[in-house]
């Protein structure tokens, strides 16, 4: 009888301490946990670090340096990866204003960029990082097919098929500009020439990567476009080129700024500084942009 009194007293007892040390256990586990996330040990720590991506909103007429630039930068922040949205400032900044997330916003005119820092979107000032300007192309092909096009007076003549971006894009915009000045030179151009052009034209495009390649296609007889857009082989191979007097032509100004949403701000603050850095104003310079403005 004692021993059986004896064996279910150390029964109760062993049983008590399991107890306790099960109560510690559950006590102390969700602060370990804390802690290797917090240290980065395992393998959620290793993931975020892997896995940082900043989304780029950037013009189409950037899509050439702008991946370029991404690799360099990527090269300087391992683990760090760009993606990229290409396309229309205005499209863009109408993206972003409906909800699109973005890191960073490159812009191809300051309007675009200033309607988005009007809807709140900029996590702070925007700052210029590069230059442009416009020319004419016209495809290889266009001799003998259509009216003869050897000079900007021509562009005018009755049948020739002009392709520009639509007034709301930023190369649209600058085309009109540079139609304006063309005709303030009434002997060479003539006070009409601006509208005459613009009769001609058959289509308008919601981004100038578009006004090249319809012109590069053969389906129009010319085209205003970045003097950028032409610098590619796979372009220069297609079309030929009109340069626009400088006094008539205009200087494109790009912004660019971090956005308020971004889940990485500091990370896009440093794209933003990197686009002005040495390094990356001489790429730019490569594929044929002007410096920015300081």
């Amino acid at each position: 009888m004692g021993n059986c009194v004896l064996a279910s007293l150390t029964i109760r007892q062993e049983f008590a301490s399991l107890c306790r040390r099960l109560a510690v256990w559950l006590i102390l586990a969700p602060f370990a946990v804390l802690t290797l996330i917090g240290c980065g040990g395992g393998p959620a720590g290793q993931i975020n670090q892997q896995t940082r991506e900043l989304e780029v909103f950037a013009a189409s007429s950037l899509s050439g340096v702008f991946t370029e630039i991404g690799a360099r930068f990527e090269s300087a922040y391992p683990g760090v990866r760009v993606k990229f949205n290409f396309s229309g400032s205005q499209r863009l900044r109408t993206q972003l204003e409906f909800g699109a997330q973005a890191d960073v916003f490159a812009s191809a005119d300051d309007v675009q960029m200033q309607l988005a820092r009007d809807a709140g979107l900029l996590a702070g000032d925007s700052v210029p990082f590069a230059t442009n300007s416009l020319m004419v192309i016209i495809p290889t092909g266009q001799a003998g097919r259509g009216p003869s096009i050897i000079s900007l007076q021509h562009l005018a003549q009755d049948g020739v098929k002009v392709v520009i971006a639509q007034p709301e894009v930023p190369a649209g915009k600058y085309t009109r500009l540079v139609l304006d000045n063309l005709s303030v030179d009434s002997q060479t151009f003539g006070p009409e020439y601006a509208e005459r052009v613009l009769r001609n034209v058959v289509s308008m495009e919601s981004n100038v990567r578009s006004v090249v390649h319809k012109v590069a296609l053969d389906e129009a007889d010319a085209g205003f476009v970045y003097a950028t857009d032409v610098s590619g082989t796979h372009v220069s191979d297609h079309v030929r080129t009109l340069p626009i007097p400088r006094d008539a032509n205009v200087v494109a100004v790009y912004p660019v700024a971090a956005m308020m949403a971004s889940q990485h701000l500091g990370l896009a603050s440093e794209f933003v500084s990197f686009l002005r850095s040495e390094e990356a104003q001489i790429i730019l310079s490569e594929h044929g942009f002007g410096r920015a403005p300081r």
